[in-house]
């Protein structure tokens, strides 16, 4: 199935989206964890700035 998502993503109306990572600390316990996240390329900025 991995593939046939990323086949999807390089044609077509999948070219405007970005795969995105970002790590997050936890205000708990202090570990890092990373938050995925598949979004149109003109929200990647959003993403990255928003807490």
């Amino acid at each position: 199935m991995a593939k046939k998502v990323v086949a999807t993503l390089k044609t077509g109306e999948g070219k405007n989206y970005a795969r995105v990572i970002k790590m997050v600390k936890s205000a708990k316990s202090g570990a890092y964890s990373f938050k995925e996240d598949i979004i149109h390329e003109s929200h990647v900025k959003d993403f990255f700035n928003k807490k």
